[in-house]
């Protein structure tokens, strides 16, 4: 071959190589017509095989992973609080963990948690008698738990979602009672485990009420009552002293105890916590952790399990797996152990309390314990509550220590300092008086997350890691449940594309002049005109244009806020992530969003392009159904580099293919759900 002629080919062959190079990933092409020949796939591929652009996606399904709810709250008690959260019993299975067991001894074992209040989604108080508000949940997700605050009591109420509207009338139930010669008192037993729940139960009807997820699961739970503060130390190494904040429901860690084990009480004479594992007793410093002093205890005859207890005289009560025990100082400095109770129990005792009339209270840990009245005289006992009661009531849950709260009938000096009319413990902004609440979506712990495919009108790879940024909204709102101002937290956790993107949301009920204020946008490239109060200029409504290179916003974790003019109600501000948009590369009239959602005033559907345009009726939606954009109400991993989403997460075709009846949680880290390999780091 001529000289010339191999210069040639290679000139060629560079330049092919070069334009392979510079043009994205693209499935672009005829899709194949199912009505013709060889335009059906193969009746024996089965589904999760099948190629992305093959797949049957029923009409009118637009991808939702996620439904609405119009949530009405019906209560004209004054100066109550509710929480509202998506509920899900799902048991979760963590990673392995060393730990000290009740008895003592280290343990290897699969960190447990559950997904009780991991979703909360919105906080407030009744205005008019009533809370009214409409957000999303995951579509898998069936049920709501509402938490009710009236003081420091607690009531709760799992209800189940049925349709699109949820109706909860609280209904007032007949007081406690109390004797006429002491203040009236309410007693409620605050439990914790293993698996990091704490919740309450009403000893007088056995109810229950989830409080709090544990920074750590436990063995121990004591009360200081006078400061409204729950102690607990973790069950793993290094075993942190927790301290839990009963009036603004927060954790803390105090210290590091570096030792473990199942017995905890505070004593209100000294202000110490007395702590025990198998034959000592401690005690510990609660503003610090530090360990003070020790004794050892002579006469049990089981070291393992149980708990302490201070009776209203200070009297130390100890059980351990041997029973109840008297514990009482003797000459030479340490503790003796009088047994109380039979050598025949049935149950092996973890934990125990005392509750205002002095009824012992304890309860064994199986996977649903039972709660169990003991006489401190005669060890005389009888089950209470649980499988083994004839009362009807079990809790289904593990409980490892308990401790009593009471609520005396008495003025509680909660201050309102902002003086809108919520009290400090209720108000999330205790010294601002045009906030008080606040809404999230998808919750105030959870990411959602919009992807985006860039090549739009034209297929591309459909890795949906172009443009992918995860969202939280947070509406805040003011005594009246209003919303004066929108709090929008984002990252880009994906830049795939080629291409410079800017991404945009809309308020499809806000109109400009409603919007006083537009902070915290990162606009760089000099082609998004913005108004005097933050919004995009040229719009019929509100546009607000988060970032406009998405190449530097990757991994930057950045906030917008939006104040609005007047208070404006939830269902005027719309349901977030609202309407949102990818502009791609600097052209501001091509706008991507998802299925059948509007373009903005700014936005253009050329047809007039050149290639195959998939979306000719410019509803973002191709002829087989396949959209440019996604929106997951959860932490979406994204594909890596042309990996079709459906080569990523096994299940997507299922769900897809189903109109989102089957694996409604496809995207979640669940067993089997993901091919690792295939998703970005």
């Amino acid at each position: 071959m001529k000289k010339s002629q191999i210069l040639l080919s290679i000139i060629c062959i560079l330049m092919l190589l070069l334009h392979t190079a510079c043009v994205k990933d693209s499935l672009d092409g005829p899709i194949p017509d199912p009505d013709t020949d060889g335009g059906t796939p193969d009746p024996e591929v089965p589904i999760d095989e099948l190629e992305i652009t093959e797949l049957k996606i029923p009409s009118g399904f637009e991808f939702k992973t996620e439904k609405e709810v119009q949530l009405i709250i019906n209560d004209n008690t004054s100066g109550v609080k509710y929480d509202v959260y998506a509920y899900n019993d799902q048991v979760l299975t963590g990673e392995q963990i060393s730990y000290l067991n009740e008895e003592n001894e280290e343990e290897t074992g699969v960190e447990i948690s559950v997904d009780n209040l991991n979703h909360l989604i919105l906080s407030g108080m009744p205005s008019g008698g009533k809370i009214e508000h409409t957000f999303v949940v995951p579509e898998y997700f069936e049920k709501l738990y509402i938490r009710r605050k009236e003081g420091f009591t607690y009531t709760s109420a799992v209800v189940n979602i049925t349709g699109t509207v949820v109706t909860y009338n609280h209904s007032s139930q007949s007081g406690k009672g109390a004797s006429s010669a002491k203040p009236m008192v309410e007693d409620y037993l605050y439990c914790v485990n293993g698996s990091g729940e704490m919740f309450q139960i009403d000893p007088l009807t056995g109810g229950y009420t989830f409080i709090s997820d544990m920074p750590m699961g436990s063995w121990t739970a004591a009360i200081d009552q006078e400061n409204k503060v729950l102690y607990s130390i973790g069950r793993s190494k290094p075993n942190p002293l927790m301290k839990y904040d009963m009036v603004n429901d927060s954790w803390t860690t105090v210290g590091n105890l570096n030792i473990g084990g199942p017995r905890l009480d505070y004593n209100a004479n000294d202000g110490l916590l007395y702590f025990s594992t198998g034959s000592r007793l401690y005690t510990i410093d609660p503003q610090n952790a530090n360990i003070l002093s020790n004794w050892d205890i002579i006469g049990l005859h089981k070291k393992n399990g149980g708990d302490l207890a201070f009776a209203e005289d200070g009297t130390i009560f100890l059980c351990s797996f041997s029973g109840l025990y008297r514990l009482d100082l003797n000459a030479n400095g340490d503790y003796d152990a009088t047994r109380i109770s039979g050598e025949d129990l049935p149950f092996e005792p973890t934990s125990m309390t005392f509750d205002s009339n002095q009824e012992l209270w304890l309860a064994n840990n199986g996977g649903s314990s039972n709660l169990i009245v003991m006489d401190t005289q005669t060890g005389g006992w009888e089950y209470r509550y649980g499988p083994n009661s004839t009362s009807g009531v079990s809790f289904n849950r593990t409980i490892n220590d308990l401790t009593t709260f009471r609520v005396f009938d008495e003025v509680t000096v909660d201050p309102d300092t902002d003086g809108d009319g919520i009290t400090d413990s209720n108000d999330a902004f205790p010294e601002e008086a045009d906030k008080a609440f606040e809404q999230f979506t998808p919750s105030k712990y959870g990411w959602g997350t919009v992807a985006f495919e860039d090549l739009w009108p034209f297929l591309g790879d459909y890795d949906f890691n172009d443009t992918t940024v995860n969202y939280r909204f947070v509406a805040i709102l003011n005594a009246d449940n209003m919303a004066v101002q929108l709090d929008i937290h984002f990252e880009v956790t994906s830049d795939g594309a080629a291409l410079i993107n800017a991404f945009g949301i809309e308020l499809e009920s806000i109109s400009p002049s409603l919007v006083e204020s537009v902070t915290g946008t990162v606009l760089t490239e000099g082609y998004i005109n913005v108004a005097a109060n933050g919004l995009e200029q040229g719009q019929n409504r509100a546009v607000v244009i988060l970032f406009d290179n998405n190449e530097t916003m990757l991994n930057v974790p950045t906030t917008v806020s939006i104040k609005f003019t007047t208070p404006i109600t939830t269902a005027q501000l719309g349901i977030a992530p609202f309407n949102p948009f990818l502009i791609v590369a600097k052209d501001r009239t091509r706008e991507i969003h998802l299925p059948n959602r509007f373009r903005t005033t700014l936005g253009v559907n050329d047809t007039s392009v050149e290639g195959v345009n998939q979306d000719i009726d410019g509803n973002y939606q191709t002829d087989s159904g396949l959209p440019w954009a996604i929106n997951i109400v959860h932490n979406f991993k994204p594909p890596k580099e042309s990996t079709p989403i459906n080569q990523a997460y096994n299940f997507f075709n299922q769900w897809a293919t189903s109109g989102g009846n089957s694996y409604q949680d496809w995207y979640k880290d669940s067993t089997g759900y993901r091919n690792e390999s295939e998703l970005k780091d």
